[in-house]
């Protein structure tokens, strides 16, 4: 039980670096150098441990800005030793599953404060191994710190018992208590945040946590598991798997010692570990898995007939461009009415050709590289096959080299079963379709399957409200960017094959990784028994 005199402070979110001032700037030049000097280190299983002699195991991550340079070799498991690594884990879950609420809290504090000491270190591990630039990265960081202070405090309200009633004569509480094992599975895009959001979440519950990062950030991942080390989490506590998802993540869902999993990347992965997770379970299985997914989008933006334009481009090219597009609350799709059509697609053609392409470490550049050889050659197929069907409006064609980079480029339909209406791109593509009417919108933002983030740019209050109630979408931003969710003032996720599970960085995220026990006591006692 929890001691009552235990408090934290009330939680804030960090604020995001500006680089236009010089101190913050030079700190990070600084930490590109430094980080650029450690470029080619080999990271080991479960702990990160930097080892000085590789095997066959051990897998280079590049840099997608430039595909030469190797940011750092990360040691794969294989099947054998990922099952393995569950086990450690499940052995020590008995354990970790004992260990007071207190102590959790008070070791995910102490990677926040790690973290926060990194900062600029880590937001340079990430231009280099997953192109972002100074600014996305830096709040990359600052998620991920908000992350572990915001479930610390979460868990601290939830460890202590709740009076569900009191009568004369009768005691009757709710708690909350850990699952058991938690395997947590994490995308690219935000390798940092999101991986640390859901592995603090699992791990302050009670739940000994294997973590899988991407491939493609492998060497952040390592980057966390050695944060997590220096806090003080014990060994087996956590697990640090790199691997191939495909060929480790399969068996591992389907493990019986696995009690929840967390899960954020495509709606095909996720789905199939839904799929997996659901099926009847075998004798040595003690329970139904729990599975968090968070699925991907296909978002949308209405820009009304009364919307403040200079307000609307801003927010609509950095929602759509920011990141190269490859968030899963990015803008691709555009809905603007008749009206003000023509004014606002020109200007966001014109916008959108200012923007800057090169590698993230000239902060210069608003523009990288997309992850990968896969994702630059699906993305530039996609470009091409719209073209033969589509209205072009704009394609950015001098690009940098050496770097796996994609043009920008903008189409115009008005069908709305195009392919490049309905289906997620994860790159720095946007249609734009012209609308008669609200209702039209609505049915336009509502017509394709996933339903994650979603805008609106209008004056009319009227019309606003009817944007909450009929915009089938996880979070509705209004007259703003609709990228840039912030712990706790946005929980996000959304629904439809964008996922299932509560929103991360919200009051109910935590429930998930617990189990809620009630205890019923007649206290009407008669007589008493010496301990």
């Amino acid at each position: 039980m929890m001691n009552e005199d235990f408090v934290l402070p009330a939680f804030e979110n960090t604020r995001v670096l500006n680089f236009a001032e010089s101190g913050d700037r030079q700190k990070m030049e600084r930490a590109l150098a430094d980080v650029h000097s450690k470029l080619g280190q080999t990271y080991r299983l479960e702990d990160a441990t930097i080892i000085t002699q590789r095997n066959q195991n051990c897998n280079p991550s590049f840099n997608p800005a430039q595909i030469d340079q190797v940011v750092g070799y990360v040691e794969y498991a294989n099947l054998e030793q990922s099952l393995t690594a569950l086990d450690k884990v499940h052995r020590y879950s008995k354990t970790w599953k004992k260990t007071e609420a207190k102590t959790r809290i008070q070791l995910v504090e102490k990677l926040a404060d790690i973290l926060e000491a990194k900062r600029f270190e880590l937001s340079a591990w990430m231009v280099f191994e997953v192109g972002k630039n100074w600014r996305e990265a830096d709040a990359d960081v600052c998620e991920a710190i908000d992350f572990c202070r915001y479930y610390a405090r979460q868990m601290l309200k939830l460890s202590k018992p709740h009076l569900t009633q009191v009568l004369s004569g009768e005691r009757d509480e709710l708690s909350y208590h850990p699952k058991g094992v938690g395997l947590v599975i994490a995308p690219w895009n935000f390798p940092l945040a999101i991986l640390t959001g859901m592995t603090v979440a699992s791990l302050v519950s009670g739940n000994a946590t294997l973590f899988k990062p991407a491939e493609q950030s492998s060497v952040i991942g390592a980057m966390l598991a050695r944060a997590i080390k220096e806090a003080g989490f014990p060994e087996g506590s956590f697990y640090f798997l790199a691997g191939e998802g495909e060929k480790i993540g399969p068996s591992l869902v389907a493990d019986e010692r696995v009690d929840v999993i967390a899960f954020t990347g495509s709606a095909s992965v996720g789905l199939s570990i839904i799929e997996t997770a659901a099926k009847k379970p075998g004798a040595h299985q003690r329970g139904v898995k729990k599975v968090i997914a968070e699925m991907g989008g296909k978002n949308a933006v209405i820009v009304d007939e009364d919307a403040d334009i200079d307000e609307a481009i801003l927010g609509c090219v950095h929602s759509a461009f920011s990141f190269q597009g490859q968030k899963c609350s990015a803008l691709s799709r555009l809905l603007v009415h008749e009206n003000v059509y023509d004014s606002f697609v020109s200007r966001f053609v014109e916008a959108a050709k200012t923007l800057r392409m090169g590698p993230g470490a000239n902060p210069e550049n608003q523009l990288g590289p997309v992850i990968d050889s896969e994702s630059q050659t699906r993305i530039e197929k996609t470009i091409a096959e719209a073209e033969k069907r589509l209205k072009l409006l704009y394609k950015k064609t001098d690009l940098p080299t050496g770097g796996h980079f994609v043009p920008l480029a903008i189409f115009e339909t008005q069908d709305t079963k195009d392919p490049i209406f309905q289906n997620e791109i994860f790159g720095p593509v946007v249609v734009i379709k012209k609308i008669r009417s609200l209702e039209e919108g609505f049915a336009d933002v509502n017509s394709v399957r996933y339903a994650l983030t979603g805008g609106i740019y209008s004056r009319s209050p009227s019309h606003i409200e009817r944007a909450k109630r009929e915009m089938e979408v996880g979070n509705l931003y209004i007259n703003r960017s609709i990228t840039g969710a912030v712990v706790e003032r946005h929980p996000f996720g959304g629904f439809k094959l964008s996922g299932i599970g509560s929103k991360a960085g919200g009051p109910d995220y935590l429930y998930q990784f617990l189990e809620p026990r009630t205890y019923s006591e007649n206290t009407v006692r008669r007589g008493f028994a010496g301990d």
